[in-house]
């Protein structure tokens, strides 16, 4: 839960765990995200260390990040996986998951990504409306099978994180409203052509608190006492994901007193329990690596112009988000107040506002906490192609995405006859 600790300084010049990020620079160029193998497997097997003696599965929430060599080291490591899309089916099974350990989450899934999860031999859907429901049913009517479905449900709790990424309030568009799961357990029940698994909620993402998991857990809890009434009984009880990590001073729990707390909820329950953590698996196993392009000032303001733009890194234009940056190689320039700002095309293309830092032209800087959602919602926005992706092992440096080029951007496109 710690900041980026795979890096650190050895003479004055940053390191990612054994290889200088010059190294990697000189060979890979920038911007380029890189990853620490080691500290993704010492975060899994933390998070994973307080459930040891339940019944459980961590599903990876394949949107934070979803490079095939990241989650088939999870794969690796047993685990399981949040989707949102058919697209993250295929590239899950492409990177060795086991279908049996996906959980299928998202208020708009189509006809043909049900049928594709379907016919994998998924783990559970987790409905979000009593339209799902009946799609969902019709698909599996359709194929001749039973379709295996959990119901998400919104306990319309302020899980006090931005609001874009609040996900389990009556304002947002996930989930069933609390009142009405009930009802919607009961229809399901009747369909001949769906199976009852379990429930699920899942609250926000970036969470620092405690006490909103607790909060939902308590309703989802009273909701499996109602549904045991009515003779539905569960296999599994999904807990979602969402706790945060310290970009700043942030001071989210650590795995062991979440899970504790969590363990404390559910003792006398002889089901599965999933969770879906996304950032707190990959957030600080993640950097960004860019360089200085120009330095510019104006009568109030001194901006660095770097190589990465929000087209890599959107959080801070999408939510004013905080990453912290460093200086690959110390030097004894003078300390500034910069804004660092991107090349595209935009006033709202930054990366860092009103930070102190020593810059130079062509300096390497290193923007810290990048490893969830960066690469992911990265786009060719100014037809720029996206980074350059490695992951490091001690000593040794894997290219696990090769940076874009401008031929990779239009070669889907035609030109019509003039």
């Amino acid at each position: 839960m710690a900041q980026t600790s795979f890096i650190h300084a050895k003479q004055g010049i940053l390191f990612a765990e054994d290889v200088s990020l010059e190294t990697i620079a000189n060979q890979f160029g920038t911007p380029t995200y890189i990853y620490s193998k080691n500290t993704l497997i010492q975060t899994f097997e933390s998070f994973k260390k307080g459930l040891l003696k339940i019944n459980h599965l961590i599903c990876f929430a394949v949107k934070a990040n979803s490079n095939i060599a990241i989650l088939n080291l999870f794969a690796s490591l047993g685990a399981g996986f949040d989707i949102v899309s058919g697209g993250e089916l295929e590239r899950v099974l492409y990177a060795g998951g086991d279908p049996q350990k996906i959980v299928f989450s998202g208020v708009g899934k189509t006809v043909s990504e049900i049928e594709a999860a379907l016919k994998a031999n998924i783990l559970c859907f987790n409905v979000e409306s009593r339209s799902e429901l009946i799609r969902i049913e019709g698909v599996a009517s359709k194929i001749n099978t039973k379709a295996p479905i959990s119901i998400r449900v919104n306990p319309d709790v302020d899980a006090k994180t931005h609001p874009y990424i609040s996900t389990g309030l009556k304002d947002n568009k996930f989930g069933v409203d609390f009142n009405q799961a009930l009802a919607l357990y009961l229809e399901a029940k009747d369909m001949s052509c769906i199976e009852i698994k379990g429930i699920n909620c899942h609250i926000g993402s970036q969470i620092t608190e405690l006490k909103p998991f607790v909060d939902a857990l308590d309703r989802v809890l009273s909701l499996v006492d109602q549904l045991k009434k009515n003779n539905i009984h569960l296999s599994h009880v999904d807990i979602g994901g969402g706790i945060g990590i310290c970009y700043q001073d942030e001071s989210p729990p650590d795995f062991e007193i979440y899970t504790k707390e969590i363990l404390n909820k559910i003792q006398n329950l002889d089901v599965k329990i999933i969770f879906e953590p996304g950032r707190a698996l990959v957030g600080n196993a993640g950097v960004l690596l860019s360089k200085v392009e120009y330095l510019k000032q104006n009568d109030v303001k001194h901006f660095a112009v770097i190589d990465a733009a929000m087209n890599d890194l959107m959080r801070p234009t999408l939510y004013d988000a905080y990453h912290e940056i460093k200086i690959v190689r110390e030097h004894d320039t003078k300390l500034q107040s910069f804004d660092v700002v991107g090349p595209v095309c935009e006033s709202g293309d930054f990366i860092a506002k009103n930070r102190s830092l020593k810059l130079k032209e062509h300096d390497l800087i290193c923007i810290m906490s990048a490893g969830a959602y960066g690469m992911s919602m990265s786009s060719n926005y100014n037809s720029r192609g996206r980074a350059a992706e490695v992951m490091v092992d001690r000593d040794n440096i894997f290219e696990i995405r090769t940076r874009e080029k401008s031929s990779d951007l239009f070669k889907l496109e035609k030109k019509i006859p003039l």
